[in-house]
């Protein structure tokens, strides 16, 4: 259902509007006043160009500029504008807003940051190196939704390939599991100083970022006396309540 378009109790500003001129906006529900300077002040952001003419935005019943998106962080944007001052705290949520705004100081600051430059050029940079990673993240999740049905937890094998010469051991390494071969997810190799465990810390993590509650523990697999201990192997378990 279509929400109906108000008209705005206040003449609405135009692109010679004096900067000074205050506004109202109502930012999926959270109520901020700012002036026209403030909302201009980098004149290639996207709030300039909202505010840089006649208003592109429908309005709320009291007449407030109305911007549909969650307007948790918008505080910490419109503090920056203002006095050029950081968020000690959300550094990730306001970066996220700061790019859907795009303003571009804003976003190179929080870059710097120590915790979104060790995740952007640290973490990340070393997970673009690991092959097909998103993807097996996202195969991970589904194998363990699809095994939730009146269980209390999800159980995955993931192999940890560190190197070349471990993938050279992948074959016999598999034919040692008990567990179902075809529903092992594969890990590496890859190219970084990064060990297994750091992989792993990486895996859960992403995991536990959307919400699940997941634990990692070594995958122990019964040996002969003539064959030869693979320790590629780890339990991923998904626990749902």
């Amino acid at each position: 259902m279509s929400l109906p378009d108000y008209k705005s109790t206040e003449k609405p500003p135009s692109s010679a509007a004096p900067n000074f001129h205050v506004v109202q906006l109502n930012v999926g529900g959270h109520l901020y006043t700012t002036t026209l300077s403030t909302l201009r002040k980098h004149s290639d952001s996207k709030l300039a160009e909202i505010f840089s003419g006649p208003p592109k935005l429908r309005t709320d019943t009291q007449g407030r500029y109305f911007i549909d998106r969650d307007g948790s962080h918008f505080g910490a944007i419109l503090e920056f504008l203002r006095s050029e001052q950081l968020p000690k705290e959300n550094i990730q949520e306001v970066h996220k807003e700061a790019i859907h705004y795009n303003i571009k100081p804003l976003i190179k600051l929080l870059e710097e940051t120590p915790r979104l430059f060790g995740e952007l050029v640290g973490r990340q940079q070393f997970l673009s190196r690991v092959p097909h990673y998103k993807e097996n993240i996202e195969v991970l999740i589904r194998i363990a939704r699809a095994e939730a049905i009146a269980a209390r937890h999800s159980y995955i094998i993931i192999c940890v390939l560190r190197t070349e010469e471990d993938l050279g051991f992948y074959d016999n390494a598999i034919n040692s599991l008990e567990a179902a071969k075809e529903s092992v997810v594969t890990f590496g190799p890859w190219k970084a100083a990064p060990l297994v465990k750091d992989l792993l810390d990486c895996v859960k993590m992403d995991i536990e970022n959307q919400g699940y509650r997941v634990s990692i523990q070594p995958h122990a697999v019964e040996k002969s006396f003539l064959s030869r201990s693979y320790d590629y192997f780890y339990q991923l378990t998904f626990t749902w309540w």
